[in-house]
């Protein structure tokens, strides 16, 4: 028996890093889970890791700000699944500079991605739990970061949109207690992913949704963090998965409309 049996559950961005190992933790505690990613092949790479495991799962391929994309991605849980009990917005990247040489297409990109993204699948979940009620509480886990709450240099757009992840997730909590759904949020500091673990020196770029990205942390920073975190190191994809998970656990039922700070006691 696992703490998830029974439970259905959507994490998008689940193709890789940090949504991978949400999924593939959920799907090992017995959850069905709809993956999605942009790229077909790290959808599949993830549900047929799970099926190996002995889970269950789709893919839901595609970007979360097509247009539609949020009732297909919510409908896919019923349609495959028949429910919808757990919510991981967890999608997202950063595109970063500062506010001066930061245009318009970046500023919109980044918030349309994080934050319009996960409200319109959230809204598109709405119809579901109203109609279906059911004994348990359901869970809706919405990613934040640090830079949302502490800001970041050079990220004015990434944290405007994780803050307002955060103002998001304390407003639906209130608005959702009536239906059994327990909304909550997680920000992650310096985890090692794709995005974090080249450095900025490295000029290294990711093809995301047609365009090419910079990532990497600034070399002196990544240098630094055995020193600036007091456990003494980054955080691992399955570690930062195994907050998300404990939000969704029954023992969390009374807990909603928080940000737990997962960052190794950084700030």
């Amino acid at each position: 028996m696992g703490t998830m049996d029974g439970r259905v559950a959507i994490v998008s961005g689940s193709g890789r890093g940090i949504g991978r190992a949400i999924a593939l933790k959920l799907a090992s505690e017995g959850a069905s889970v709809v993956v999605n990613d942009l790229d077909a092949g790290p959808a599949a790479d993830t549900v047929a890791a799970i099926g190996a495991a002995g889970g269950r799962a789709v893919a839901c391929v595609g970007s979360v700000t097509d247009e539609g994309f949020a009732e297909r991605f919510t409908g896919a849980a019923v349609e495959h699944f028949g429910g919808l009990d757990i919510i991981v917005n967890n999608a997202g990247y950063t595109w970063d500079t500062v506010i001066q040489k930061m245009t318009d297409e970046q500023w919109h990109t980044i918030l349309d991605v994080h934050l319009t993204a996960s409200f319109k699948i959230l809204r598109a979940a709405l119809p579901h739990f109203r109609a279906n009620p059911v004994p348990y509480h359901r869970k809706v886990v919405n990613i934040s970061s640090t830079s949302g709450y502490y800001g970041n240099l050079g990220q004015v757009n990434y944290a405007a949109a994780k803050a307002g992840m955060i103002g998001l997730t304390k407003t639906l909590a209130k608005e959702w207690g009536r239906y059994r759904v327990n909304v909550n949020a997680v920000a992650f500091g310096y985890v090692l992913t794709r995005m974090t673990e080249a450095t900025a020196a490295d000029n290294a770029t990711l093809p995301i949704d047609g365009r090419d990205i910079k990532v990497g942390l600034n070399p002196e920073k990544a240098a630094m963090a055995s020193k600036i975190i007091p456990l003494g190191r980054p955080g691992t994809p399955e570690e930062a998965a195994g907050a998300v998970y404990a939000l969704c656990l029954p023992e969390t039922d009374y807990v909603s409309g928080q940000c737990l700070v997962v960052d190794g006691a950084r700030v």
